[in-house]
């Protein structure tokens, strides 16, 4: 690559503030570059569909690099930011062990946010949180294993009670899908499917300390999800707060001080959100101050104070009481991509940042949804049909958009789930690589070491390779495969 004297941004995120960020700079003069811990950008709102096996991954988090494709003035760069020097303008990356230092003139926040166990971490193991395709993924195998591991425990007349038994933690909207998505496996989806269980006996419960469902949505709408989950079958525990998890189940206590321990294998952990760690990183070198969550105050224009040239948008921000959701950090990252331009273009700054609430939706089961747009409250099936054109719209990509209708009309019309593959490598693999010291990099070499280890193979071993080669062609070649030979005919012959 040549040396460019243009402006450089920096982006850090590819999710709805990184991309849209990103986009929003197509035709300015700058190069963009974008660092991201994943190399795809994810439709969030969309996991717990990955989870219960309506959609695949695919759908929900096309490649971030295929996105920006046709972008000339954009690259993107595989790693987890480690820090930001705001002195300096250089952001530290690393992957595998691999460490990349960027520099810019501009820089673009946009972490997002992570799962928060309200202090409680170790709860982490064995309840999954709904944040990433990991995290769907090893949900989508403890889901459908608990009820593969439940006919085996039946038939060998075990009590399968646990196995039967979903637990979510947190009635907000991803709580609330999340269980309704399992109160329609467990009763529809798969009541034909084993024979030593029903699944129809499946207790699916939902837990929150709040004294309401779906708190943003207000009172007459959480009453309304309510009332509809209770008619799924879906158990709902409110005023209860967790105070422990293990593998086999989880402990609950009420206002009133009574403990209940629920036995559950299969559990979903969907309350609260803790603001990405570099939130910190920031504030210690610019004194703003963090919320509880861990969001950074910033200026009425997005900048963090005494750094002009420095954004952050969408979950990781403390401004205004804004929500933690999509359009915060999409209409977040288009302001601040049009500021860094006007600045470039030498126009006068912007008002500050003022934020358009379009509604929010949650939806319940099929044809069942609730959604507030302004001062309008809407349920059932007008509200389910905007949720799902909503979602289409935003949607990354024609072909996602086309293979995620076709998926939803399967599954709504037929109540069949074309995603229900799982193996022991979802379930197992994040724990297994929590349990090593530096994680993945522990499990590939340093590059120098791996170089100076590298060995050709041997001239016997390659004639080995080579001469089993020239038989398999032969075998082709001369059509004998399943022909046997004499000397098998005769060893056929004298066995007799």
């Amino acid at each position: 690559m040549t040396a460019t004297t243009r402006h450089k941004v920096v982006v850090i995120g590819s999710g709805f503030g990184g991309l849209f960020g990103t986009k929003a700079l197509r035709r300015a003069d700058v190069d963009v570059t974008v660092i991201a811990k994943t190399t795809h950008h994810l439709f969030q709102p969309l996991l717990y569909q990955v989870a219960t096996g309506i959609l695949s991954e695919g759908e929900i988090a096309p490649p971030t690099r295929e996105i920006l494709a046709g972008q000339d003035n954009a690259r993107v760069i595989l790693g987890e930011v480690t820090d930001v020097d705001l002195q300096a303008r250089t952001v530290t990356s690393q992957v595998l062990g691999r460490e990349t230092v960027t520099h810019y003139d501009s820089l673009l926040v946009a972490a997002g946010a992570g799962q928060s166990y309200f202090g409680n971490d170790h709860f982490a193991e064995f309840a999954p949180g709904m944040k990433s395709i990991d995290d769907a993924l090893e949900l989508r195998g403890r889901i459908f294993g608990a009820f593969e591991m439940a006919e085996l425990g039946a038939t060998r007349g075990d009590d399968v009670e646990h196995l039967l038994t979903f637990v979510v933690v947190g009635a907000g909207p991803t709580g609330v899908e999340m269980a309704g998505q399992i109160a329609e496996l467990a009763h529809r989806t798969l009541n034909r499917d084993f024979r030593a269980i029903d699944t129809r006996s499946s207790r699916i419960i939902l837990i929150d300390a709040a004294g309401q469902v779906l708190p943003p949505f207000g009172e007459r709408l959480g009453a309304k999800t309510h009332a509809e989950l209770e008619k799924l079958g879906v158990e709902i525990m409110l005023g209860a707060m967790v105070t422990d998890v293990d593998e086999r189940g989880l402990e609950v206590k009420f206002k009133d001080g009574r403990i209940e321990r629920i036995s559950s294998v299969a559990k979903i952990w969907a309350a609260g959100v803790q603001a990405s760690p570099l939130g910190r990183t920031l504030s210690e070198q610019t004194g703003a101050p963090l919320d509880r969550a861990g969001r950074i105050a910033v200026n009425p224009d997005l900048t963090l104070p005494g750094h002009p040239e420095v954004f952050v948008v969408g979950d990781m921000i403390a401004l205004d009481n804004l929500p933690g959701v999509a359009q915060v950090a999409i209409q977040g990252a288009k302001y601040a991509a049009k500021e860094i331009r006007n600045r470039l273009e030498g126009k006068p700054p912007q008002e500050p940042f003022k934020y358009f609430d379009k509604g929010s939706m949650a939806i319940i089961s099929r044809f069942r949804a609730v959604a507030m747009v302004g001062k309008l409250r809407i349920t059932g099936v007008m509200a389910w049909l905007m949720w799902l054109v909503v979602h289409l719209v935003y949607l990354t990509g024609f072909k996602n958009r086309v293979s995620a209708l076709m998926r939803w009309a399967v599954t709504f019309v037929s109540n069949d789930r074309s995603e229900r593959t799982t193996t022991e490598q979802q379930i197992f693999a994040r724990t297994a690589l929590a349990r090593l010291r530096g994680g993945a990099a522990d499990l590939v070499s340093d590059p120098g070491e791996y170089d100076a280890g590298r060995v050709e193979l041997d001239d016997t071993r390659r004639q080995e390779l080579e001469a089993a080669a020239a038989r398999e062609a032969q075998l082709t070649d001369s059509g004998a495969r399943g022909v046997r030979t004499e000397v098998e005919r005769g060893s056929s012959v004298s066995g007799a």
